[in-house]
C-alpha cells in the first residue's frame, strides 16, 4: 500500500537536521504501527517537493533507513518499509489506568524532594542577563574537538571500553591521566588503587560521607555552604554541625572535638567564594589532626585561577593520610559531563567502588574514554586557557560596573573563580529580587538556600560571570541596581 506524503509534516520548532526530522518520522510511523511491512514510500522527489526540501536530504535519509532495517530499496520500484523493520509492541496499553488506590505519601519511607535546592532555570539561555552559576558557555567550550575524541572512542580499538560492563572498574586511561597530570597539578601523588571516577563531585561527596559516617558520627561542614552536601550529610545516619565561615574559609578553631569528618572547600569557598590562606590551612590539618578528624576536601573551582596560581591542595600538605580529596572536570568542561574523582587511601577507596557499584556500577565507558582522549591530547589544558582568559575579561567589566552602581561584594575569591557573592541591605530579601528581575530578563541567584537553621539570612545573592557575555554585564548591573534601588525606595 502506498504512504501518501501528505502524512509526513515538518515541526518547524523541532530540533536536529532535516534529515534527522524525515528518519525520524518515518521510523515513528513504523514503529506506532501506521506504516506496515510492504508499504511502499512517498519518492524521494515528491516526498521533498512536499516538504519544501531539497531531493537530497530526503534521498540521505532514507539510505540510513535503508542500513538500519527500516526500509528496503527495491531497483527502480523506489522505497519500500523492510519485511524485516521494527514493529510496535506485542502489548499495548488497553485504556488509561485507574488512579492509584495507593496512599504513597503514606508509603514514602524517606523525603528527599523537601531539601533546600538550587533553582537552575532550563531556560537561562532565553534571558537577556544570566547571571547564573554553574552553566556552559556554548562560546568557551571546545565543540569540534570532544566531536573528535568522542568519535575516537567509538573506533574498534575503544569497543571493550564502550561496551563491555567493566563492573566496578573505571577506564584505564582516565586514571592514568588523572594521577598523572591533574593530581600532580595540585601537589598530589596517588597510586590509581587510590582514585575512584564519580560521576560528578556530587556523587564522590555522596560516597564519602556513606564511607566514613555510614555508622553514625559527627560531621562538620561550612556555613553557608553548599546545600547538596547538606542535602548529604542530613541523609546520614550521624549528626552534622555547621560551622560559620569568615574571610579565610572554615577557621579551624571553631571545630570542635567529638568531630569525626570535616567537608571544606579551601580553594574555592561556596558560595563566599574566600580562598583558605596556606596557614590556615596547616592549622586545619593540625587541628583536625588534634581532634582525631578526617577531612574531605572539595577542591572545587581550583582550575579557574586566573589572577594568581592556586595554593597547594589540603592532601598536598597532608603528612598524615587524614585527606580525601575531591575533584571534578565538570565545570572546567561542562556541567553534564558528570565526571569526578575521589582520592583518598587505598581502603577508603575500596569500600566507596564498593558502594558504587551496587548503585551504578560505573559511570559510561564511552564517556570516561572521550574524557580520557579529550584530556591527554591537551584540549582540556587549551581550554582552561583560553576561559581563565575569558573569565579574567568578565571579572574587571563585573567588578568595575558594580563599583560604578554602588552594589556591595561581600566575598571573591582573589585567585579568580567565575561568581561574586552579594550583599543587598538588610531588609532585602534576594528571592523576591529575583522575581522582580526575571522580568527584566535577568537571573541571579539568591542567598537563602546556602545557610542552614531556621533564621537564615535572606539579603545575601550570587552574581556570576561565567554564562553572561562580557558586553551585557554593565546593562545587567544597572538592571539589579535600579530593582534594589526601587526595594529600598519607601512605599
Amino acid at each position: 500500500m502506498p504512504i501518501s506524503e501528505t502524512q509526513f509534516i515538518l515541526d518547524p520548532a523541532a530540533r536536529g537536521t532535516l534529515q534527522r526530522q524525515i528518519q525520524t518520522m518515518v521510523a515513528t510511523g513504523i514503529l506506532a504501527g501506521r506504516f506496515r511491512p510492504g508499504d511502499r514510500l512517498p519518492s524521494s522527489r515528491r516526498l521533498a517537493q512536499h516538504l519544501g526540501v531539497s531531493r537530497i536530504t530526503v534521498t540521505l535519509a532514507y539510505t540510513e533507513l535503508v542500513s538500519s532495517d527500516y526500509l528496503s530499496a527495491r531497483g527502480r520500484s523506489g522505497y519500500f518499509v523492510s519485511d524485516t523493520a521494527p514493529g510496535p509492541p506485542a502489548l499495548r496499553p488497553q485504556a488509561v489506568p485507574a488512579p492509584s488506590s495507593i496512599d504513597w505519601g503514606a508509603r514514602i519511607g524517606t523525603r528527599f524532594s523537601d531539601a533546600d535546592r538550587l533553582e537552575k532555570p532550563a531556560d537561562w539561555r532565553d534571558f537577556s542577563y544570566p547571571f547564573i552559576y554553574g552553566q556552559a558557555d556554548p562560546d568557551l567550550f571546545d565543540h569540534s574537538n570532544w566531536r573528535l575524541c568522542a568519535v575516537q572512542a567509538l573506533g574498534q580499538s575503544a569497543f571493550d571500553a564502550l561496551t563491555s560492563d567493566q563492573y566496578d572498574r573505571d577506564d584505564p586511561e582516565l586514571v592514568e591521566f588523572i594521577a598523572r597530570h591533574s593530581l600532580p597539578r595540585r601537589g598530589i601523588l596517588a597510586r590509581p588503587d587510590e582514585i575512584l571516577v564519580t560521576m560528578g563531585a556530587q556523587n564522590a561527596l555522596w560516597l564519602a560521607a556513606q564511607v566514613l559516617l555510614g555508622q553514625g558520627g559527627k560531621a562538620v561542614m561550612e556555613d553557608p555552604g553548599y546545600p547538596g552536601l547538606r542535602e548529604i550529610l542530613g541523609q546520614c545516619a550521624g549528626k552534622m554541625v555547621t560551622v560559620q565561615v569568615d574571610s579565610g574559609g572554615l577557621p579551624p578553631q571553631s571545630i570542635a572535638r567529638g568531630t569525626d569528618v570535616i567537608f571544606t572547600t579551601p580553594s574555592h569557598q561556596c558560595p563566599t567564594a574566600a580562598t583558605m590562606p596556606v596557614a590556615r590551612r596547616r592549622a586545619l590539618l593540625a587541628r583536625a589532626a588534634e581532634i582525631g578528624a578526617v577531612i574531605v576536601e572539595d577542591d572545587y573551582e581550583f582550575e579557574t585561577s586566573f589572577l594568581s596560581a592556586p595554593s597547594p591542595a589540603l592532601r598536598a600538605l597532608d603528612r598524615d593520610g587524614r585527606v580525601i580529596y575531591v575533584g571534578s572536570f565538570s565545570k572546567a568542561l561542562f556541567p553534564g559531563l558528570r565526571l569526578g574523582y575521589l582520592v583518598g587511601p587505598a581502603p577508603v577507596i575500596r569500600e566507596a567502588r564498593a558502594l558504587r557499584a551496587t548503585v551504578l556500577r560505573h559511570p559510561p565507558g564511552h564517556l570516561q574514554r572521550t574524557a580520557a582522549q579529550f584530556l591527554s591530547l591537551g584540549h582540556y589544558d587549551a581550554q582552561l586557557r583560553r576561559m581563565s582568559t575569558v573569565l579574567r575579561r568578565r571579572r574587571a567589566v563585573m567588578e568595575q560596573a558594580i563599583a560604578r552602581h554602588g552594589l556591595t561584594i561581600a566575598g571573591r575569591d582573589s585567585l579568580g573563580g567565575s561568581s561574586l557573592w552579594m550583599t543587598a541591605p538588610e531588609g532585602c530579601d534576594t528571592a523576591e529580587l529575583a522575581a522582580r528581575l526575571r522580568s527584566d530578563g535577568v537571573l541571579i541567584e539568591p542567598g537563602k538556600v546556602f545557610f542552614a537553621g531556621p533564621e537564615r539570612p535572606r539579603h545575601f545573592y550570587r552574581l556570576a560571570y561565567s554564562s553572561i557575555p562580557e558586553q551585557r554585564i554593565e546593562p545587567g548591573i544597572a538592571r539589579i541596581a535600579k530593582a534594589l534601588s526601587e526595594t529600598a525606595a519607601p512605599g
